[in-house]
């Protein structure tokens, strides 16, 4: 299978392993698309499992919505059941990265029924990011997210710093430079920037009154599949406070792997304590 369908939407995908084995499924990061697992997604294949690694809503050219309102998470969920579906399989593994993280806690928490096992990198559950907003230099971490919400000037702005902004992060020179490539023009970064620019919009959605805000707060239900969160200790993106407090969101089986001396990008620079992570929980 080299692509799927959904609503319209055609994206590409890069499926390896034997077809009858049991699926894991890929989600990649921001800015970065399915190249992020080139040095995963073989062990995972050796090991026995078949491996689907998407270019995600807003990264495949044929599922790329203009509209800012076109990527919340949401849909972004329904993307991958849909994968799932074309794979003919009824669960799946899901394993994700960064903005693919985020994804890998809405699948866990709306879709549990088809979700065999969840492993988030990097990315902490989003209730406790935004306790850490609250209560830690989380929001100084974060505050490039107001920037990406300018049209035009952000996606100028991403595209100057390329591929330096990998380099000085902690990827390697030959990783850092196949993204600077695959995203060398303004208009190849306005879809990943679409996941930041819906994201505010639906959290002003949510700030509208409502009756059922009346009730009361919204508390976040738990998550109940069996869960692994991979952080690494020198995260420049996302601290430890975010990544210890995700804990308080799950009630199914969890493990919590610090990764010392770990940057952000889990998957080009440390892929085999990914692997490791991935199938013991797996297994």
């Amino acid at each position: 299978m080299d692509t799927y369908t959904r609503d319209g939407l055609t994206f590409d995908v890069t499926d390896s392993g034997a077809q009858d084995a049991p699926v894991i499924v890929l989600l990649h990061g921001f800015p970065q698309d399915r190249q992020a697992w080139e040095k995963v997604a073989p062990q995972l294949v050796e090991a026995g499992y078949r491996v689907l690694a998407p270019d995600q809503r807003g990264y495949s050219p044929g599922a790329t919505p203009r509209s800012r309102t076109a990527y919340p998470l949401s849909e972004l969920a329904r993307d991958v059941i849909a994968l799932i579906d074309a794979a003919g399989a009824p669960t799946a593994h899901v394993v994700g990265h960064d903005w693919g993280g985020a994804v890998i806690w809405q699948l866990a928490q709306a879709h549990p029924n088809r979700i065999a096992s969840a492993t988030t990198l990097s990315t902490p559950h989003p209730e406790a990011l935004m306790w850490a907003m609250r209560h830690s230099n989380q929001w100084r971490k974060s505050s490039y997210m107001a920037f990406f919400q300018l049209p035009w000037i952000a996606e100028r702005g991403v595209l100057r710093q390329l591929p330096e902004m990998y380099v000085k992060t902690g990827m390697s020179p030959e990783d850092a430079q196949k993204y600077a490539d695959r995203f060398a023009t303004p208009r190849s970064l306005s879809g990943p920037l679409g996941w930041y620019r819906s994201m505010l919009a639906g959290q002003l959605r949510a700030a509208l009154p409502s009756r059922k805000q009346a009730s009361g707060p919204r508390r976040a239900r738990k998550v109940t599949v069996p869960m692994s969160y991979v952080w690494g200790s020198r995260d420049f993106a996302l601290g430890r406070e975010a990544a210890e407090k995700s804990a308080e969101f799950v009630s199914g089986p969890y493990e919590f792997v610090e990764v010392k001396g770990a940057g952000h990008w889990l998957p080009e620079v440390n892929a085999d304590e990914v692997v490791e992570a991935v199938l013991r929980r797996v297994r």
